[in-house]
């Protein structure tokens, strides 16, 4: 998701809910989230409440990207992204 401030200055925010029973897990907000970020906070959810089997993203640039991808690989989550 992303809005505007009152300045102008455009903010982004990555939500994590577990589509089964619609539960926040996670809710990041910044300026930027960058790949790295999105995956230092699922990282987060993970040691909190396991792996899942997989994940579904939409298809925002942080989301697109081979890193996170790769990084779903490595530890056995289908990924896919929503169209």
């Amino acid at each position: 998701m992303h809005d505007q401030l009152g300045d102008g200055r455009s903010f982004r925010a990555f939500n994590v809910i577990d589509d089964y029973n619609r539960e926040a897990l996670g809710i990041e907000i910044d300026f930027s989230l960058p790949a790295v970020r999105v995956i230092r906070a699922l990282d987060q959810i993970i040691e909190w409440r396991g792996v899942p089997m997989a994940i579904r993203c939409d298809n925002g640039p942080e989301y697109v990207s081979h890193q996170l991808a790769a990084w779903a690989e490595q530890r056995g989550m289908v990924y896919s992204l929503s169209s």
